[in-house]
Order: C-alpha cells, then structure tokens, then sequence
C-alpha cells in the first residue's frame, strides 16, 4: 500500500467519525493505459469533497457531481473509457479503460479495522459481498493481490513503504526527497548532533538514536529499505549487522569498491555469514558513473525500485 491510500482511508474514517457520508472507490480492473493500476482508491464525501485518485483527470470530477446528486445506494459498478468519446470526455489516455467498483459508506467499522492495523504496520484482509454490501475483515498472512470476480472484493492492506536512511549528510537529503515522491515514509536516524541540528528536509522523520537500535525497533517487515551513507565504519556497520538479518527488501552502503571490500571483512569477522553478506548492495545504487549527490542519490533509488520490482 501507498501512503496516498492509507491517507484515503484514515481521511474517511475521520469523515464516518463526522457523520458524514462517503462513497469508498477502489479501481477493479484496468485495460490498456492506465494512470493508476488496480486496487488504487478515492473517497468522496457527500458534499463533493474528495480525497485519493483513480484517473489523474476528470473521472474524479464526474464521480464527485454523481455523488452529490445521491445516486449512489448500494455497492455499484462504473466503467469509463469503453469509447473514445468517452476517454476524451474524462481525461483518459487513448486506449486507456478503468472498472470502479463505488461503496457507499456510513458505518466506521467499514474502514476503522484497516486504519488501526496499518498503524500497527500490519497486514488485513477486507472482503465486501456486493449484492449485500457486507463487510467483513480478517488478517492476511501473506501480501496478495486484489481479488475481484463481480459479486466479491477482496483488498489486502498493508503498511506504507519505508526507507530508514543512516546519516544526515548531502546525499540522504536528495535521496530522502526523491523517495518522498515515491511516495516512501522516510526515517533519517543519525546520533551525530552537528549532522542531526542541520537536518531540515520536510516531511521526514529524525531519529537520533544508535543505528542498530533504530533498525531494530524500525525494521519490522519486507516493506522497508536501509541504506547506510555515513562514511564511518563505526555507524554504518552497526545498521549492517542488524539490517541484514532483518526482514528488509534491501539493504545498501555508500562507499568504493575497495572500501566495500573492508566492510564486508569487517561484517564477516563479526559473524555475517557469506549467504547473508550477499543481501548487501555495495557499492550501493546502479552504475550510472553518478559522481554528484544528486545523481548518487538517483542511482540508489534505481536500485531499490529495480529491488523492489523484482527486476
């Protein structure tokens, strides 16, 4: 999940709370270009106020004025783009063609168990029986994709994505507002006061805590990238020993090949075996022949995206 989503979610709760009504709007299915994939949502409240996406253009728009006038009951399903007329009329790319599957709410606990367990970072499961409007929830053991066949949606919501960087130096503040456009939740942990005062990047978090002691308290799924890039063994091999026995996606480090070939000497002296050493990206980020923070910063996020796509 996206915080773009969970932010639709708790936005609606926070609406239901209100007294307010909502139509809850997932994307079910997709042909051709697309611009959001499935599962993407959008919350309207009755007065036309909206929250989330599921075009980018006009579909929102067109809902909204739908949703003011009352039409919506029951759960419904809306298809846009089927002609070219109607892609033109809404904003969609050419070709491109969106199933919305529009739930209107009114009671809190259609949305309240999925806000509190992605509080909690944890993953659920929310089924709703279409003809009958019934909501009913259970946890997920596993991430899955969205599951819909006309009379069942099935949606898995699982906590936002993270990036806890070590070091609050040049190049974690590029990378942090790179990763901030996609749309990561951003730790920068750094006990070096003269680093942690200047720190200023909005819309990130400072932890000046002991790397090894944030990673353990903050890396507690797949769902979450560390990258050390302090340039002192002393910080970074303490996020590496506890990162790389952690459940994260990728785990990376700045420095030179040769530097590198030091850190891993150093990790397996004090116990790293070879198998885990091998989860460690380092040289960290794609060889673009980045020299410049910013570009440095650019490779990284390649990287983890390829990561994380499993590219």
């Amino acid at each position: 999940m996206y915080s773009t989503d969970f932010e639709v979610l708790s936005t609606t709760l926070h609406w239901l709370e209100q007294r307010k009504r909502v139509v809850l709007i997932t994307v079910v299915k997709t042909w051709g270009t697309a611009p959001r994939p499935v599962g993407a949502l959008l919350a309207v409240r009755e007065d036309g106020i909206l929250v989330g996406s599921v075009s980018g253009g006009c579909v929102e728009e067109d809902i909204a004025n739908r949703v003011q006038a009352g039409e919506f009951n029951g759960p419904t399903v809306l298809t846009y783009g089927v002609t070219t007329a109607q892609s033109q009329r809404v904003g969609l790319p050419c070709g491109g063609t969106i199933e919305l599957l529009l739930e209107p709410l009114a009671d809190i606990d259609s949305v309240k168990p999925a806000v509190t367990a992605l509080e909690q970072r944890q993953l659920i499961a929310r089924q709703l029986e279409i003809g009958t409007g019934l909501v009913t929830w259970q946890t997920a053991p596993t991430e899955q994709a969205l599951h819909y066949d006309g009379q069942q949606l099935t949606s898995i919501y699982g906590p936002t994505w993270q990036l806890l960087i070590i070091g609050a130096g040049q190049i974690s503040r590029y990378l942090s507002e790179f990763a901030l456009a996609l749309d990561y939740r951003i730790i920068i942990c750094d006990p070096r006061q003269e680093y942690a005062t200047t720190w200023q990047t909005k819309g990130t978090q400072l932890d000046n805590r002991m790397p090894d002691d944030a990673v353990k308290a903050l890396v507690q799924d797949k769902r979450t990238a560390v990258v050390a890039l302090t340039h002192d063994p002393k910080l970074d091999d303490l996020a590496l020993l506890e990162a790389l026995n952690s459940p994260a996606f990728y785990v990376g480090a700045l420095g030179s090949m040769r530097n590198n070939e030091k850190r891993c000497n150093r990790l397996t002296t004090l116990g790293i075996s070879e198998t885990t050493l091998a989860r460690l990206h380092a040289p960290v980020g794609l060889p673009i022949g980045s020299r410049t923070p910013p570009e440095i910063a650019i490779a990284i996020l390649a990287e983890m995206t390829a990561v994380r796509n499993n590219v």
